[in-house]
């Protein structure tokens, strides 16, 4: 009978299906592209870090780091920095990572070159590598020469990858390796140069990575040093790009969500349609469970067809990925089929299908065979205890598969209760709609425009779901690009006339005047010079910052205790510093205590508060200061903030270096100055903000790119929904535009009702996603941007009209029978 009954009704199972479909797919893609991550990382975690482990310092190794050093023996090392680079030939320079390598690294993996003979050769020859992508920048081939500091090489070749670098790092400072011996000679390593010592071991494989790990890292931890296996990066290396799985997974689930309400408003009608057909089965003897089960079978099976039909679409789909990610990835990613996220499509779409219409089936239990003749839907609605038992299931099943995907307990009720909110709100905002239109109905419209409104709330409407449906995938999109938006205004805040654009690091201050001077001689602007004092800390609140490390139930965070501060001191606060508790002092005198300001975020880390001591490190002489004032820093701001200032009057006479900024208003000026800044003071490093800038828009791009492949399946999963529940009530529809075109309605007016209540449906639908999308980005905004919100154009100009259109078109195309042919001939096909 479930066989049967399905053939004569299969075209709208189809379309439930297709609801299922979609969500499938894009969890299965999801699921199949992270077990793929997972595998890749976990077969390539040699070939990510180029050796078994890793010792790096950001300065110096300690006597006591070097002998550890030293012990292990390592196989090779290097030292990086970023630092300006020129190119003689072309008179153009570059910020670039500089890597001065010594020995045969990388152990595992390989050091992609152009020609492929100087990844080994380069050291001998005395050449550089530079990153492919720059020497076509730049147009400069191998043989040309490059001036790194004091020194020019020849370019030997131009390096194509090297582990554990990523398309995304290497746009921000393209790597450039030469052999360390030319390190000393380049004369860039200066006071208050960042740069960091890497010493890398090849060991075999019977050595217990993780034991070693145990027992030297508390040891280098005091050292400020830190020891890196390959079996930790992966792990961390994993958690990172998990994450990004698991927004993509609940991407997906909120799409699978949006097909299973659509089935549950479908088979709502269809089940209504076939009460008077149960009914008379049961006057003929069909038991409760047997009408039960023909239904039952039927859902069921859409939901295993579907589950399989979505899985073998998100195989397809999965292959996409790493297109998409690959700017994030730092390996290549191989992709193969595994059997779980099939199989776990299949019981999903089973269980999905069967769960959400389980409250409209269990309708067939409660028809009675005496109403065979005057069947009354109320009647054969579920007890209330079921309704509440069959919800809370519901319920039940969207955490435990959300915490399946999240594998977090709180985080999965967050997503949960989020969600029913937003479908709450959005059902509200829909039924609020409703009761407006019956309270204010406009009685002087025209009989079509009447009409068309009263359908909004006519039995078996579709209006709640589909403004749901149809809202929340516009609400996941208006999201993304209201957000960007707020993103890219943030970065820009940075770029007005005003404000400095270009930022001069590492200037030593013998240097000082000299660059005043070419800055002054560009005509430009110094928007700043600041001094930069570099330090630690000794101790906090009376213990020895060593004394710390060691204890294993400290609340302070481990990074303030490792972490070399770069402070600096004037008398004011600036734009971008809030005062919260305390006070500002400007300027203290010799001898006095010295109070210091520090942001809040400090503050919490290192779990201090107005009046605390604060013993500083600079330079081997130890300072005493009290925590004097408390500031709130808008760190997003693009201009240079600091977590700890001194008053003057302290630190003039430290060892220090400088700051400047700088205005340029073109790219020539920008690169004249550039040139000349090189040329002439080799050790500084220059930031073009702007060239970050569009680093920046071109990552939320990337972003955006994937966050709206996600969204897309809302929508569309969206649109099957209203494709499925406007097809289902196709023959309420017929019946009430034949009985108009008996009473007199000509094809005209029957087109305009039925045109007008569908632009209704899909301009409420779009409208209300948007105005939640607004509201939501407005609360962005506010808490957590802290910007001010214009809104985009784009969604109210092209997803409100172009929503409505599609709504328009899907609806008319279902009265074009009635339209073509006459009603008698109409009722007679129907029957």
């Amino acid at each position: 009978m479930a066989w049967r009954d399905a053939k004569a009704s299969k075209v709208r199972l189809l379309l439930f299906m297709a609801s299922i479909i979609l969500g499938i797919g894009a969890v299965v893609a999801i699921q199949l592209f992270s077990t793929n991550l997972k595998d890749n990382i976990q077969r390539q975690s040699k070939s990510l870090m180029g050796a078994d482990f890793i010792i790096d310092s950001d300065q110096l190794p300690t006597e006591r780091t070097q002998a550890i050093i030293d012990s292990l023996a390592p196989d090779a090392f290097e030292v990086n920095f970023v630092s300006m680079i020129a190119f003689p030939k072309q008179g153009g320079t570059k910020l670039v990572k500089v890597r001065g390598l010594e020995g045969d690294f990388p152990f595992y993996g390989s050091l992609d070159t152009q020609p492929a003979a100087v990844a080994t050769s380069y050291q001998t020859t005395g050449g550089a590598l530079v990153d492919a992508t720059l020497m076509l920048q730049f147009d400069v081939k191998p043989g040309d020469s490059i001036k790194i500091g004091d020194v020019t090489l020849p370019i030997a070749g131009a390096l194509t990858s090297i582990p554990g670098s990523s398309a995304l790092s290497t746009s921000v400072a393209p790597p450039v390796v030469i052999p360390y011996r030319y390190i000393d000679a380049t004369n860039l390593i200066q006071f208050g140069s960042r740069k960091e010592y890497q010493y890398f071991f090849k060991v075999s494989d019977t050595v217990n990575l993780n034991r070693l790990e145990d027992q030297l890292e508390p040891t280098l931890d005091l050292e400020n040093a830190d020891l890196d296996t390959h079996t930790s990066t992966t792990r961390r290396l994993g958690r990172r790009y998990d994450n990004v799985g698991k927004f993509l997974n609940l991407a997906a689930f909120i799409a699978l969500l949006l097909g299973c309400i659509g089935i549950a408003s479908s088979v709502h009608i269809y089940i209504k349609e076939k009460l008077r057909a149960i009914a008379i089965l049961k006057c003929m003897g069909a038991t409760k469970l047997q009408s039960f089960l023909v239904f039952l079978i039927q859902i069921a099976g859409i939901g295993v067809l579907g589950g399989l039909s979505g899985s073998f679409i998100g195989v397809g789909i999965q292959q996409l990925f790493p297109y998409l990610l690959e700017e994030f990835l730092p390996f290549s990613l191989t992709i193969t089929i595994s059997a779980q996220p099939i199989i776990i499509g299949i019981v999903l779409g089973l269980c999905m299908a069967v769960l959400f219409a389980l409250l409209p089936l269990l309708r067939t239990w409660y028809i009675s065979p005496l109403e065979v003749l005057r069947v009354d839907e109320n009647q054969a609605t579920p007890p209330q205890k079921v309704q509440i038992v069959v919800y809370g299931t519901i319920v039940l099943f969207l955490f435990l598969f959300s915490f399946w995907l999240i594998g977090d307990a709180l985080y999965a009720l967050y997503f949960i209760g989020g969600t029913l909110v937003t479908f709450t709100v959005l059902a509200a905002v829909a039924i609020f709609f409703i009761s407006m239109v019956k309270r204010y109905f406009p009685k002087g419209w025209s009989f079509e425009a009447r009409q068309s409104l009263l359908n909004l709330f006519r039995p078996n409407n579709q209006t709640i779901v589909l403004v749901v449906a149809i809202g929340l995938g516009t609400f996941l999109i208006s999201t993304l690009y209201f957000t960007k938006d707020m993103l890219l205004a943030k970065a820009e805040m940075g770029q007005a006339d005003t404000s400095a654009n270009m930022i001069i690091l590492d200037v030593q201050p013998q240097q000082r005047d000299s660059v005043t001077n070419t800055i002054s001689t560009k005509k430009l602007p110094l928007a700043s010079s600041i001094p930069l004092v570099t330090m630690r800390m000794h101790s906090l609140n009376g213990r020895l910052v060593n004394d710390i490390r060691q204890d294993t139930t400290r609340a302070i965070r481990g990074w303030i205790l490792n972490h070399e501060f770069r402070t600096t001191y004037r008398d004011s606060l600036i734009p971008t510093e809030t005062l919260v508790v305390g006070t500002w002092t400007s300027q203290t005198n010799p001898g006095d205590v010295v109070p210091i300001s520090i942001s809040e975020n400090l503050a919490e880390d290192a779990k201090l508060k107005l009046g605390d001591p604060v013993v500083f490190n600079v330079q081997g002489v130890l300072l005493e200061t009290i925590v004097g004032s408390i500031r709130q820093v808008d760190w997003a701001q693009m201009q240079l903030n600091f977590s700890i200032v001194f008053p003057v009057g302290v630190l003039e006479k430290a060892p220090q270096f400088y700051v400047f900024s700088t205005y340029v208003p073109n790219e020539q000026e920008s690169a004249d100055l550039q040139q000349d800044l090189v040329a002439n003071f080799p050790n500084v490093t220059i930031i073009d903000l702007r060239q970050v800038f569009t680093l920046v828009e071109e990552i939320l791009d990337q972003v955006s790119w994937v966050i709206n492949f996600m969204a897309f399946f809302s929508i569309l999963t969206g649109l099957i929904v209203l494709i499925g529940s406007v097809r289902t009530s196709k023959y309420q529809r017929i019946k009430e535009s034949v009985l108009l075109r008996t009473l007199g309605a000509n094809n005209k007016q029957i087109l305009k009702i039925a045109a007008l209540e569908y632009i209704y449906l899909g301009f409420i639908g779009s409208l209300v996603g948007i105005v939640l999308a607004v509201l939501g980005s407005l609360c962005l905004a506010l808490f957590v941007f802290d910007v001010a919100f214009v809104p985009s154009y784009l969604p109210f100009v092209v997803f409100l009209p172009g929503i409505t259109i599609l709504v328009l078109l899907i609806g008319l195309s279902n009265i074009q029978t009635v339209l073509r042919s006459s009603p008698l001939e109409v009722l007679r096909k129907e029957a």
